[in-house]
Formats: C-alpha cells, structure tokens, sequence
C-alpha cells in the first residue's frame, strides 16, 4: 500500500471492496498541510484505478475530522503572493494556486468509485470543502461544523459556496456562510448535509461498513454510471440529464453484470459480479 505523510489507506477486512481513506493528522486535528493537497488527488487516483476497490469511506484519524486548512498553509501562499512587485503576477500566481488546492477536493468528485464521509468532532472549513464533494455524509451526534473562511477574512474558495446550495438549499447555505457559525450533527442532518447520525465513532464506524459492504455488492458498472450521471446531471436542464443518461446507458446498459443480476434474481442467490 502506497505510504503518505497526511493520509492512510486501510482494508480493515480481506476481500472487501471497501477500502478506507483516513485524514492522518491527528496531532494537528487534521489540519490540511500543503502535503495534503499533493497526496489526496494522488490517494484518491490510485484508488480509483485498484480493481479491488468498490467504495472509499473517508474519516479522519484521532478525535476530529478535519480542522480546516493548516494556517501555515495559509500564510505561505500569503507570504507568497505579497512577495511579488508586479500586482498582476502576484495575482496570477495566487489564482494558480488556488486552483492547485481546488483541484485536489475537486479529485473527490473525479473517483469513480463513491466516497462516503464518515464525521466526527470537528469539521471546520475545509473539512467542509471536502464533505460537501463527498457523494454520501455520515456524522456522529458530537460532530460539529461550521463555514468558517469568513471569521478568517477569506471567501471560501475549495468547494463549499458551490457544492452546499445544492445540499441544504441557497438560504441555509448562505446563512451559515456569512455568519459562520458552528452548527450541530442535529443541525446538519435536519439541513440534509448528512443523511444519518450515530450516537458514537464506533457506532458509526460499523454502521458506516455496513452501508458501504451494500454498495460495494452492487454491479460496480450500475455504481459508478449511478455516480458520474448523478454529478454530470446537477449542471444540466433535465432535458439534457435525460440525454446523457440515455447515451450513457447505450454505452453500459446491456453488460454482464445486467445478465448475472436477472439470473441471480431468479436462482435466489448473491449476484457476484467482475471486478472494474
């Protein structure tokens, strides 16, 4: 298994399709270092590509999820940026990076494979970032979170203004956005942030498996088109959703999976389907 500095990637159990992805800094609370934004797109892609691999559920190591991004991370693109003469490169130069740290949440969305988040404790700022291109949220009843960018004197610039107004709404999304203010695991799933609480991290933690073995079970055909004609459809009218998903399925309907599902459906059985 590929090492790195702020992630870990376990297969609790052999021969499961679940593989699980840990934020690995639980001395900084998570905190998301430079590091970080070179690994996870890099975690995420070799994921992706390993056949045994059906679900990434993703959790943070220690007593929290994710604390936001490191504030030294912060003050080097600062540090950066001001150091430069010309206000045009400087700024420039800040937009590239930007888009660097973009680009590694934005690889959440580009797995094929469904990432679930698994919340405990805090999830703050970029954590939000992270959960909010997550394509199914878990949290504990002690989790909390908040938006936090803007007690920072920054507009939230990794994912939450653009992903969370389709999560809980535009009012709800703005609201927390501008005022910044903690809310509950209570308060998430009431906005429909999270779709489940647990009243522990070891409940969740079985639970979580559970739901994640269920999926991993499926066709890994009908998994991944479910996924990617889900994400392709929340920036299309229906009209085009509806012609995406028909060409989508011209390409993948007719497989061997859809011949092992009717034929398990009708011996009683388990399907077991080829690995993707």
């Amino acid at each position: 298994m590929q090492k790195f500095k702020t992630l870990e990637i376990v297969q609790k159990t052999p021969n499961s399709g679940v593989f699980h992805l840990y934020l690995n800094r639980p001395s900084h609370r998570n905190a998301l270092s430079r590091d970080f934004f070179s690994e996870f797109p890099k975690a995420l892609a070799s994921l992706d590509q390993n056949p045994d691999v059906n679900v990434v559920v993703l959790s943070g190591a220690g007593a929290h999820f994710c604390a936001g991004i490191d504030l030294t991370t912060l003050g080097s693109i600062s540090d950066s940026t001001l150091s430069g003469s010309d206000r045009g490169r400087s700024g420039e130069k800040l937009r590239r990076d930007i888009k660097f740290l973009q680009d590694a949440v934005t690889s959440i969305e580009r797995c094929r494979k469904p990432v679930i988040a698994a919340i405990h404790g805090a999830c703050i700022g970029g954590g939000v970032d992270i959960v909010t291109a997550c394509d199914v949220r878990f949290c504990t009843g002690d989790a909390f979170f908040s938006v936090k960018e803007v007690d920072l004197a920054i507009t939230a610039d990794l994912g939450t203004l653009q992903r969370l107004p389709a999560i809980v709404g535009y009012g709800h999304a703005m609201e927390l956005a501008l005022t910044g203010r903690r809310f509950s695991g209570s308060d998430a799933k009431d906005l429909g942030l999270v779709s489940r609480i647990f009243g522990s991290k070891e409940e969740m933690d079985r639970g979580v498996t559970l739901v994640a073995e269920g999926i991993a079970s499926k066709s890994p055909l009908a998994v991944t088109g479910t996924k990617a004609v889900l994400l392709r459809s929340r920036d299309l009218t229906l009209d085009q959703g509806l012609d995406y998903v028909a060409t989508w399925n011209s390409a993948m309907l007719v497989s061997d999976d859809l011949t092992e599902a009717i034929s398990s459906h009708t011996q009683k059985r388990n399907p077991v389907f080829s690995k993707l």
